[in-house]
């Protein structure tokens, strides 16, 4: 555990790294999907910006071909989320706003969460 970890359940884990999911659903089969493809043009636009949040920011993109759900989750060190969330979790508003004019994308949410690996 990190000296600077939060604990949660009575000390039974504990936190030292916060994520900010940005997911949407998307339309069409996974292997063909118009919609997932601008996605992926998108994400390439943004990815220098997104991973500028922390020097440790770690970013996955998750895709579930089955309930067509498009994740893109940025996990940084509780240290430099403060301040990553004070700025509006840059460049957040400006890529969720291309995202939504995205035909076939819907369902735009944002969701901050703890994520460790164990």
């Amino acid at each position: 555990m990190s000296t600077n970890a939060v604990p949660l359940a009575n000390g039974a884990m504990s936190f030292d790294r916060v994520c900010r999911e940005w997911r949407c659903k998307y339309s069409g089969d996974k292997a063909t999907s118009e919609s997932l493809e601008e996605i992926s043009k998108l994400v390439d636009e943004y990815l220098p910006q997104i991973k500028a949040a922390s020097k440790d920011a770690t970013v996955n993109r998750l895709i579930c071909g089955g309930c067509l759900d498009f994740k893109l989750m940025t996990t940084v060190p509780l240290d430099d989320f403060g301040p990553w969330e004070e700025g509006g979790h840059a460049p957040e508003a400006e890529f969720l706003e291309k995202l939504k004019k995205i035909e076939g994308v819907s369902q735009v949410e944002t969701q901050t969460i703890t994520n460790m690996i164990l």
